[in-house]
């Protein structure tokens, strides 16, 4: 199975549909009429379709288990057509393409099984994904080529030398995966002063994007959020909530990350911890949906 634990449980909407063909019209009107002999084929079968549906992963090998929060099934009958149409909703860190599809191709099966006795001339076809929402896939393609960035290092081991930078470095690799050039890539001591001037230097016109790694921790020279908070015009908690609810759901102590975010008048600071693994689990739990705030701060809608 794929490995889906660096991604993120967001809602995941997928709508497939099937088609099942009768070659007589006295078909359609016994179903309509509610006389097949075996039963109700449209209740029968929509309750076949949500069996399906939650029971996907059980026959399909490398679909994982996953919450099924809603299901719908309905039906259009257009001449000799009938089609059906299943919609499933989840909030999880995988998609509900192959569920919704599953859920159609049970339904559509339930209703040969019924019609067959009295129409030989049944046929399922066109099962197909119409539509599919949520997730980072919506994203992934999006690309920001007019945000600029700067990356500091708060380092007193990198500073001088008697250690290598992975995660001032591995920023800069990652945000370059979303088109974002970094123009300022600096290391300095853990010092209040150093950091906060910095900062100030690095707001700007020139780059809308300002991260610091390092220093977010709680041992006495940790001093990274006591430098930047003061200066943070707006500050937005959320952006730190949800990296450290990512963190903690896979390490113990994502708790103890004094991280914070907000603006320095166009400039967004984010400081992130100083460990590369670190970086990574806040890179992917805010980016690229963070980059949104640019539109927002200008006053542009949130759709």
């Amino acid at each position: 199975m794929v490995n889906i634990t660096k991604k993120s449980s967001t809602l995941r909407i997928a709508i497939a549909t099937a088609t099942v063909k009768v070659s007589k019209q006295e078909t359609i009107e016994a179903i309509e009429q509610r006389k097949i002999p075996k039963g109700d084929v449209f209740e029968f079968a929509r309750a076949a379709g949500l069996l399906g549906v939650k029971k996907t992963s059980d026959l399909i090998p490398d679909c994982h288990p996953l919450p099924i929060e809603y299901t719908s099934i309905t039906y259009a009958i257009d001449g000799l057509e009938i089609r059906i149409t299943v919609e499933v909703h989840t909030i999880y860190k995988t998609g509900v393409e192959v569920e919704a599809m599953h859920g159609a191709s049970i339904t559509a099966l339930t209703m040969y099984d019924m019609l067959k006795p009295i129409d030989k001339g049944v046929e399922i076809q066109n099962i197909r994904l119409e539509k599919k929402s949520g997730g980072k896939s919506d994203l992934k393609q999006l690309q920001f080529p007019e945000i600029k960035a700067a990356v500091v290092v708060c380092s007193d081991s990198v500073f001088a030398g008697d250690a290598q930078d992975t995660s001032g470095k591995a920023i800069v690799g990652r945000l370059e995966q979303f088109g974002i050039e970094t123009l300022k890539y600096e290391v300095l001591q853990d010092e209040v002063n150093s950091i906060r001037e910095k900062a100030l230097e690095l707001c700007g016109s020139a780059h809308q994007l300002l991260i610091f790694t390092g220093g977010t921790g709680l041992s006495p020279r940790d001093v990274t959020p006591e430098a930047v908070a003061p200066l943070i015009e707006r500050n937005i908690e959320g952006i730190m909530e949800t990296a450290r609810r990512y963190g903690q759901e896979r390490m113990p102590y994502a708790m103890l990350s004094r991280s914070v975010a907000g603006f320095i008048g166009e400039t967004l600071i984010l400081t992130f911890p100083g460990s590369k693994n670190g970086i990574e689990e806040y890179i992917d739990a805010l980016f690229p949906q963070v980059l949104h705030l640019f539109k927002v701060n200008k006053g542009q809608s949130h759709t």
